[in-house]
């Protein structure tokens, strides 16, 4: 069976959606009503496993902390480390060690709390 493309045209225009959010208040509001509850806690747990990876953490550690197994903390990482540099990309944004000290967008280290109702 041959593989499909990725991104497809459609998935393309998803991307593009996403990219027309702009805040995030926005963001919540489209995502809670695209995803269900249990999908958006999957993306959110990968995205908290890959940022906790990201700042050194030990696998032990991560699945500790977030109480999932170290299982599902090396899939996180094998995209992590040797995926498309997703995960590299926003997370060096997002954290990066040279950030103006005065930056009030720096996310806090307890990870996203967001009202999804």
């Amino acid at each position: 069976m041959p593989k499909s493309p990725y991104p497809t045209k459609q998935t393309k225009e998803l991307f593009k959606a996403i990219l027309s959010l702009k805040n995030e208040k926005e963001a919540t509001a489209f995502f809670r009503d695209l995803l269900t509850l249990p999908e958006i806690n999957d993306f959110t747990q990968r995205f908290q496993i890959a940022k906790l990876l990201y700042q050194g953490n030990s696998y032990a550690k991560v699945a500790k902390e977030l109480k999932v197994s170290t299982t599902t903390v090396s899939r996180v990482a094998q995209w992590l480390f040797h995926g498309r540099s997703g995960y590299q990309l926003i997370l060096k944004r997002l954290f990066s060690k040279n950030q103006k000290s005065n930056n009030k967008t720096k996310p806090s280290s307890s990870g996203m709390n967001i009202n999804l109702y």
